[in-house]
């Protein structure tokens, strides 16, 4: 492959000329003339979603942290050092993917999703800055030293991305944007799950808070891959190995249990073996559809976490703007505090 030029000169930015990759545009944001529809939409969603992490509370979380059980700290500990990779790695990674896409409207909101991933590891700083001991703020961050499924998790995706790092090649960039749509679309959900479930029982309140935030963003990075891998599916219909799609998707589904029954298991209530294994292929036949492939996970069709939508929702029952596990979002605003959870 070969990075677009920063200027182009001789690019031409006429609409029908243009192409998701491998186009010839002047690289100029003329957002007034855009062929992609939709992410002139997801702009301005993903602008509306502003949100500063320090606006949300965790006083209380400090003190119910010590009232959890040794397994729930444990999988809040390594749920949270799982989590600050994925950002650490998405903000570092993005700019590489934006080099190569060639539709400036998606240029843009690619710029607003990297911001984004950085305040989420500001979020997570910010969680274990206020909650986590001091002793022990650095077996977060350390955790994939010691932790050989954690590691293994971690560089599956790494590996990929540094791949086409080390060699831009069409295939590697193929395999770079799926493992993205996956990261986004799969990877994080069990844990945020989990923050979902200690919400819903009156622990964590807090942090349950700060990852709404982050889980209704996500939703929107998801719908910019979903979107961006199927133009190019429509541009180029030979691009993506659709077997090697469905390998890709095995390959996480299978490190996305294996990883939630080590950190989570049987061990917290309302979550186990068997809801991890249906909750993790339902969202991966979710994600396959939203690209146009069909679903592999037979038999895996409902969500076994339904009873936690209400408590994953910004507002509440019944005024619902965004929807975490059928991935229909909408704006927010933030003004003070995430509100809702006393209604519980």
């Amino acid at each position: 492959m070969k990075q677009k030029k920063l200027f182009n000169i001789s690019g031409n930015d006429e609409i029908i000329n243009r192409r998701m990759i491998g186009g010839n545009v002047t690289n100029l944001f003329n957002l007034n003339n855009v062929k992609y529809q939709w992410a002139n939409k997801l702009y301005r969603l993903m602008m509306e979603n502003f949100w500063i992490p320090e606006k949300v509370s965790l006083f209380d979380d400090k003190r119910a942290y010590d009232e959890l059980t040794n397994s729930e700290r444990k999988a809040y500990d390594g749920i949270l050092s799982f989590l600050v990779f994925l950002d650490s790695i998405q903000t570092n990674n993005l700019p590489n993917i934006s080099d190569y896409i060639t539709a400036p409207e998606v240029n843009l909101i690619l710029a607003i999703q990297t911001y984004q991933e950085a305040v989420h590891s500001q979020s997570y700083a910010y969680i274990i800055e206020s909650i986590i001991p001091a002793a022990k703020r650095a077996e977060i961050y350390e955790k994939w030293r010691e932790d050989k499924v954690l590691l293994e998790r971690n560089k599956y995706i790494a590996e990929i991305y540094q791949k086409f790092i080390d060699e831009r090649t069409d295939v590697n960039f193929a395999r770079v944007l799926i493992a993205n749509y996956l990261l986004e679309g799969v990877y994080f959900y069990n844990g945020f799950n989990f923050f979902y479930n200690l919400a819903a029982r009156s622990l964590m309140i807090g942090t349950a808070d700060e990852i709404k935030y982050i889980n209704r963003d996500e939703l929107t990075h998801c719908v910019l891959f979903a979107n961006l891998i199927k133009e190019i599916m429509t541009e180029d219909p030979s691009y993506f190995d659709k077997e090697e799609i469905y390998a890709m998707f095995d390959k996480a589904v299978a490190q996305e249990i294996a990883w939630s029954n080590h950190i989570i298991g049987n061990s917290i209530i309302g979550i186990n073996e068997k809801t991890i294994e249906e909750y993790t292929k339902f969202i991966a036949n979710k994600r396959l559809k939203d690209i146009g492939l069909t679903p592999k996970y037979e038999g895996f069709n409902e969500n076994p976490y339904k009873q936690l939508e209400r408590v994953a929702d910004t507002n509440g029952e019944g005024n619902v703007k965004g929807n975490f596990f059928e991935a229909n979002v909408s704006s927010y605003n933030q003004s003070t505090a995430v509100e809702g959870w006393d209604e519980i």
